[in-house]
């Protein structure tokens, strides 16, 4: 995809924003750490969740949409941390979908939800591009987060599939607004679409199915970079770590790189 000379200036003019908020403060609210498995906080190293919530500047008081939020990663974060004062939808796999995929994992993260009082709160609600949109009342979230996946739209739905998706998000967010975005990064000088089954996304194809939504672009950041990772691995980024789909004897190799490099991206929805 081309991208016009202002755009790419526009691109070259983007800095790793200063977080926002206190790194305590979303320590304090995020981590009670029962919720939160050894497992899971060891991949902080990669996913790094206080700079990141940070980044995208959600607050205890906000009303926050997770868009499928698989097994409940971020979950055991945003759930505990907008309880009292705030609001959490999970955006889930719709029930109504033929597919087993989506009926198991939605299965085990009902389960999850009946496993503390602190995800009493939780309103689950369904996405699909194209087919189930509704992620929450129209103009009623503060923000609306997706992590890791856009590739998976861009795989089995297409551009179209992903600009709705951004549509979708558009519609839920209030004027002004925040859309928190990270995906795997492809280097912007490999072809798109040779590596669509890879699971790596150029951030400047995200930016622009988001501006094609609506949104502007408020900032990038390097938060979730790993400069080891070149985006080129035989079995896509399902290479890396946690999945390494890999053969006997390269554990160690794809350990030393690390999960995948990310591009984190910021956009808002104007005010009206």
């Amino acid at each position: 995809m081309k991208i016009a000379s202002g755009f790419k200036l526009m691109l070259g003019q983007l800095t790793l924003a200063t977080c926002l908020l206190s790194c305590s403060t979303i320590a304090q609210d995020t981590q009670p750490q029962s919720l939160r498995s050894e497992s899971h906080q060891q991949r902080d190293t990669y996913r790094h969740p206080t700079q990141t919530l940070s980044f995208f500047e959600v607050e205890p008081t906000h009303s926050v949409v997770e868009i499928w939020p698989g097994g409940g990663w971020y979950t055991e974060i945003l759930a505990p941390m907008l309880h009292n004062k705030g609001q959490y939808y999970a955006a889930h796999f719709p029930t109504d979908i033929d597919n087993q995929y989506f009926k198991k994992s939605l299965k085990k993260f009902q389960q999850k939800l009946q496993s503390s009082e602190l995800y009493n709160q939780v309103i689950l609600t369904e996405f699909n591009p194209n087919t189930h949109m509704q992620i929450a009342p129209e103009n009623s979230v503060d923000r609306v987060l997706t992590f890791r996946n856009l590739h998976n739209w861009y795989m089995y739905n297409g551009e179209s599939g992903a600009i709705a998706a951004f549509k979708s998000f558009y519609k839920a967010l209030k004027p002004g607004g925040i859309l928190g975005v990270v995906d795997h990064r492809l280097p912007e000088h490999l072809d798109q679409a040779a590596e669509k089954h890879t699971g790596y996304i150029k951030s400047s194809l995200a930016i622009s199915w988001a501006l094609q939504a609506g949104f502007e672009l408020v900032a990038a950041s390097e938060i979730n970079a790993n400069p080891d990772d070149t985006a080129q691995h035989p079995n896509g980024v399902w290479t890396l770590p946690p999945t390494l789909r890999i053969d006997a004897g390269q554990k160690d190799k794809y350990l030393n790189i690390g999960e995948s490099d990310r591009f984190t991206l910021k956009f808002r929805k104007p005010n009206q």
